[in-house]
């Protein structure tokens, strides 16, 4: 009797979209930051602004799942993803913050190069779960997070890469900490994505 006179479905979909959308512009602003750290204290506080509107729609989805009698999806899979879709932007507003707090004044190719990847990895994410209310696309979501996948890869290959020159080459043990730290952490962004694409597929396997 209760359940006739609960919502159904809920607004699911939709925040994960705008989530999606605020992980986007968050890893924007980190590459951007990392190619420039110019502005650093102007994009650190526009990432912080993002993480902040992003744990309101994580708080706003877990309170839906609580008041809403059908959901669209396994209620254990919609935790799983909007608090997986929050650890992303969660580890680039560190990176901001680790910029900051270490007084970074330039950052080496290797970290443009994995703030490249985090943005191509979080446009990804993005482009997946805005196709999750249709299971027809099941198949282009298992392809997208296949991408996932390869760019997680490509990152850690970046990553060591960039971890072997670091310890070849600096000769300041501050900077090597630093940096190592700064590699470690976005290397850390897309294995966040990566988590988010393992669920996305166990959706979709789930669902098809």
């Amino acid at each position: 009797m209760l359940g006739k006179f609960m919502p159904r479905e809920g607004r699911f979909f939709d925040n994960f979209v705008a989530h999606g959308d605020l992980i986007v512009a968050g890893a924007r602003e980190m590459s951007a930051l990392i190619a420039d750290v110019g502005n650093l204290e102007m994009r650190a506080k526009n990432i912080e602004r993002l993480e902040r509107q992003a744990d309101e729609i994580t708080h706003q989805t877990v309170a839906m799942l609580h008041h809403t009698f059908i959901t669209p999806l396994d209620r254990d899979e919609i935790h799983q993803l909007i608090t997986g879709m929050d650890d992303i932007l969660d580890l680039i507003e560190d990176v901001s913050q680790c910029l900051f707090l270490y007084d970074i004044t330039e950052l080496t190719e290797e970290a443009k190069k994995l703030g490249e990847i985090c943005v191509n990895c979080a446009e990804k994410v993005r482009e997946a779960v805005g196709m999750l209310s249709n299971m027809k696309k099941g198949e282009h979501i298992l392809a997208i997070c296949n991408d996932i996948d390869r760019l997680e890869s490509e990152a850690d290959y970046v990553m060591r890469a960039a971890m072997a020159k670091l310890f070849r080459e600096e000769p300041n043990v501050k900077q090597l900490i630093k940096m190592k730290e700064i590699y470690q952490l976005l290397e850390s962004v897309t294995d966040r994505c990566e988590d988010v694409a393992n669920i996305l597929e166990g959706i979709v396997l789930e669902n098809v």
